[in-house]
């Protein structure tokens, strides 16, 4: 990969970051949801809530598969890093992340958003709430590396 394979993933990136921004900001005075606030919500919150889960999945997909990557490529430390576990132990290890387990969770919580749960808004509330903490960890992570990438530019 060249620099601009990074400069791509990372544009993409900010864009799905951007609109997670936006849809965090939107939602927070809601916060926190319970089941109640979820089944009574306009159409327009919910559809906010829905762009939340769709960002927060997409920027956690890209970053994954081609932000990551890109970087390791742009510091010469991609190797023989075929398990992605691998890739994320170099990421850490160069500095590039905080913690691979700190990623696993962030992944966790995407797979979590692949089943859906709408005959209990329990665990929908739960499992929002959680995610909205999260998506502040997981921009903050695409700022560290970006950081991070930006010396070998």
């Amino acid at each position: 990969m060249t620099p601009m394979a990074y400069l791509g993933a990372r544009d993409i990136c900010r864009i799905h970051a951007e609109r997670l921004r936006w849809s965090l900001d939107t939602l927070r005075p809601l916060r926190p949801l319970t089941a109640e606030k979820l089944t009574t919500l306009r159409p327009m919150d919910l559809a906010v809530c829905d762009q939340f889960i769709t960002r927060f999945s997409k920027l956690q997909d890209t970053m994954g598969a081609k932000l990551f990557p890109a970087v390791l490529e742009l510091t010469r430390e991609s190797g023989d890093l075929s398990a992605f576990i691998d890739k994320l132990n170099r990421l850490e290890k160069i500095g590039a992340i905080g913690s691979a387990q700190q990623w696993l969770t962030l992944r966790e919580m995407r797979n979590q958003f692949a089943h859906d749960y709408p005959e209990d808004p329990e665990i929908q509330a739960s499992l929002l709430n959680r995610a909205f903490n999260l998506a502040e960890e997981m921009m903050r992570i695409l700022e560290e590396v970006n950081r991070f990438a930006e010396r070998y530019l």
